[in-house]
């Protein structure tokens, strides 16, 4: 069965859980929400979300290089503890955060981040597209916003399939290092530098340059 939008929204609120793993939960559970609750609870992603609204002022800021100084990248994870950020297991996490972005290159963190403007005049030239297409106008604006998640999933960090686990967003990723350190984590920003950027030059595919210079 198809998940509604508000089911999604009203999980979400309940367990705290990204949205993704959210639908995935219903979908697994054909909408039964007290199921669904259960089997987020049981992949430790309810529970991370109680931790989630912690204050994380400690952490690092991590980078990583690729491909000789081709594509750079800093980003900033924070923790609760200086305890927890110094430890391997969060630095390894981080490192694999920067890596990912190096490969994918998200242009924000998470959708809120995405100016309004941004996202309507998106949603403008998909309406446009669809209606080109010879689409029903009845269903254009159901395709839009599908097309929206798409660009989402795309364009945002969080909600991008990780490169070393692509059944894995990134905020699933997140939300299992927060039930496994036992304190919030959170990706604050990024900043991604690639050489000869804006300028024309062939198109190479990152990720799998990353994925085998990381020997993946």
């Amino acid at each position: 069965m198809a998940v509604s939008a508000s089911a999604v929204k009203d999980l979400r609120a309940r367990t705290g859980a990204g949205m993704l793993d959210c639908k995935k939960a219903l979908d697994e559970t054909n909408g039964d929400i007290d199921k669904a609750i259960a089997l987020l609870r049981e992949k430790g992603l309810a529970a991370a979300a109680n931790k989630s609204g912690r204050v994380a002022t400690e952490g690092v800021v991590e980078s990583y290089i690729h491909a000789g100084g081709r594509i750079g990248v800093l980003v900033e994870i924070n923790c609760e503890t200086d305890f927890v950020a110094k430890t391997d297991q969060f630095r390894e996490f981080a490192r694999d955060v920067a890596m990912h972005i190096a490969a994918s290159n998200p242009k924000y963190v998470r959708r809120e981040d995405v100016p309004g403007g941004e996202i309507e005049k998106e949603r403008e030239i998909l309406r446009n597209q669809a209606l080109n297409e010879g689409k029903p106008e009845k269903i254009v604006d159901k395709m839009v916003e599908g097309r929206i998640s798409k660009y989402y999933e795309e364009f945002c960090l969080l909600e991008q399939s990780f490169i070393k686990d692509p059944d894995k967003t990134i905020e699933t990723l997140v939300n299992e290092k927060i039930s496994t350190i036992g304190e919030n984590v959170s990706i604050r920003r990024f900043v991604r530098y690639e050489l000869g950027e804006g300028m024309e030059k062939k198109v190479d595919n990152f990720v799998e340059e990353v994925m085998a210079q990381a020997n993946l």
